[in-house]
């Protein structure tokens, strides 16, 4: 069978102490605990230190590892007398891991399945992550949401089931599409006087009729005449805090923004972001006989060309 060095697995010395076992875990499992870490490995790296803690916690458990010997990690080795006896398969040695050995000779633990009253060790519940959406007027001032889920409980008897939780949360002000708020202690229950993990709530924002949301800045397609846009003019412009009165300069053009300095979303405590107007110029569905006499004087009293980067030769030849 391959051998596991589960001393260097926590980076503590043979001879460490249990309190030293205890602390070098502690800090490991922060460190590349699967809801925190986020680099390449963390999740198969927290198994190794979890299974070397399951080992080295419990004194029973660590003697029989250490009346195996010092071999190198992943060695071939021959286990013990009392191994060989009770594991022996006629023929020739399975191929067991480290962990399975320990539970089948009674002690529990291993990286599944139950384990001694004495050897369970704090782990932290899971994290549970939940969507709600809201309108852009919710997010912009603020709101209270519902929400339902279902989180991991370890019953009386050791076995995980899923329990129904539900609840309020208070959504503050200012959040934007795909925010997740961090409620912490509303996640699935820890195991052996663990920590509760968190509740996170992942902001979606729902379709607005007028307004488009991008971070805080909100778009509004702005229709204007094509006499405003030649000429200039006044005209009021919608906003969540309600119309805002805007100057057109003459000679605007489709496609053009107008900004209007914080009249986004706010921000979570000072300042907005922008509306932006993006302008686009529309004719009359109908049009009488004096605009279509009007039209027809300012199309034979302008000299303006609007294709004439379309004519003459290409450059390609």
């Amino acid at each position: 069978m391959k051998f596991k060095d589960y001393y260097a697995s926590l980076g503590v010395e043979r001879d460490a102490t249990a309190e030293e076992v205890k602390k070098a875990y502690r800090k490991l499992a922060r460190q590349y605990h699967p809801d925190v870490a986020k680099e390449e490995g963390a999740e198969e790296r927290f198994k190794e230190i979890s299974e070397a803690y399951q080992t080295l916690s419990d004194p029973e458990k660590r003697q029989a590892y250490d009346d195996l010997g010092r071999h190198r990690p992943g060695e071939d080795f021959n286990p013990t007398p009392e191994w060989d006896s009770r594991f022996w398969r006629g023929g020739g040695q399975q191929e067991v891991d480290l962990a399975d050995l320990f539970e089948q000779m009674g002690f529990g633990g291993g990286t599944g399945g139950p384990r001694r009253p004495g050897a369970d060790f704090p782990i932290r519940g899971q994290d549970v992550e939940v969507a709600t959406e809201l309108s852009l007027e919710q997010a912009a001032r603020g709101t209270e949401v519902s929400f339902s889920l279902s989180v991991p409980v370890r019953g009386a008897d050791g076995r995980v089931e899923k329990q129904s939780r539900s609840g309020r949360i208070r959504v503050p002000r200012g959040v934007v599409e795909g925010e997740r708020l961090r409620v912490p202690g509303k996640g699935g229950d820890g195991i052996a006087g663990g920590a509760p993990g968190d509740l996170y709530l992942v902001i979606r924002l729902a379709p607005h009729p007028r307004f488009r949301a991008v971070g805080h800045d909100l778009y509004l397609e702005l229709p204007i005449a094509p006499w405003e846009a030649a000429l200039g003019a006044e005209i009021r412009v919608p906003s969540l805090d309600g119309p805002v009165t805007v100057n057109l300069k003459p000679g605007m053009r489709s496609g053009q923004k107008l900004r209007l300095a914080g009249k986004g979303l706010p921000h979570r405590r000072d300042g907005a972001g922008d509306l932006y107007g993006v302008v686009q110029i529309v004719l009359p569905e109908q049009i009488g006989e004096r605009e279509q006499a009007l039209y027809r004087e300012l199309a034979e009293a302008s000299s303006f060309h609007p294709r004439h980067h379309l004519e003459g030769p290409t450059t390609d030849g």
